[in-house]
């Protein structure tokens, strides 16, 4: 059920910026698609928009959406976001990958942005129109559901990893502002085939307690706190990576870029 009318499973194109930043629990979540993984960072070409299959993802880094000298891909990651809108492939980006999003669509990133760093479990607000979105409208329903089963009453805000100083600005033209923080407007948005997220559904505790050690905050605290909040956390998150797969495993249906291309 979830092959391509050809037999074969379809592909989602992974694109990593680093080491640290792996896909991580998506890995277990991205059910029914082969993953296929560009190593940026240790030389992997980066795609044309025609090889990437039937979806892109683009995680996160420590680098920022303009650091070309940094990380010289990130032209090419910018065109190829770009090209993937224009043809309709399904995409996600995740903080790095949701900022070089809107960079390459015409919005705008603030390197160091004032609010100063979002680390930890940040309060992710839902706005009106993510209850409707193909990807993020089933992480919607299931924090909804999340809040049912533990008997508490409706919450305004979920939790998600968040880990980042960089931020967006000025989303696309066309884009659909679809979540926000207590600091930072921004989190999540849809332009066309493209969500992105500020936030990182993809990170476990301990991946956020790495990177929290790495930038010198207070990891225990962080760890403890992601972990206490695993019921309510986990299932947003994976809600997020089945949605978006069955968005590729869809337009794997539809023939994919092979049906654009021919």
């Amino acid at each position: 059920m979830n092959q391509t009318t050809t037999g074969h499973m379809p592909i989602l194109t992974v694109l990593q910026h680093d080491t640290d930043v792996p896909l991580d629990r998506f890995s277990d979540w991205l059910a029914g698609v082969e993953l296929r993984v560009i190593r940026a960072w240790e030389g992997d070409a980066v795609p044309a928009v025609d090889e990437v299959g039937d979806g892109l993802l683009v995680l996160g880094g420590a680098m920022n959406a303009y650091d070309d000298a940094r990380a010289p891909w990130l032209p090419a990651t910018r065109r190829l976001l770009a090209d993937a809108v224009a043809r309709a492939v399904p995409v996600l980006g995740i903080c790095l990958g949701h900022q070089l999003l809107a960079v390459a669509l015409g919005g705008r990133v603030e390197v160091a942005a004032p609010p100063g760093r979002e680390a930890g479990m940040a309060p992710i607000t839902w706005r009106p129109d993510a209850g409707q979105d193909p990807v993020l409208g089933a992480a919607v329903h299931a924090g909804e559901a999340a809040v049912r089963a533990d008997g508490a009453s409706a919450a305004s805000a979920v939790r998600q990893p968040s880990m980042h100083a960089d931020a967006v600005v000025d989303l696309p033209p066309g884009a659909v502002w679809l979540a926000h923080s207590d600091m930072y407007p921004f989190q999540a948005m849809r332009v066309g085939s493209a969500v992105g997220v500020q936030f990182h559904p993809e990170a476990s505790p301990e991946l956020l307690g790495r990177w929290a050690e790495q930038d010198g905050d207070d990891a225990a605290t962080i760890v403890a706190d992601a972990r206490a909040r695993e019921a309510e956390t986990a299932p947003v998150s994976r809600a997020i990576a089945q949605a978006f797969a069955a968005q590729v495993r869809e337009y794997a249906q539809a023939g994919g870029t092979s049906a654009l291309a021919a």
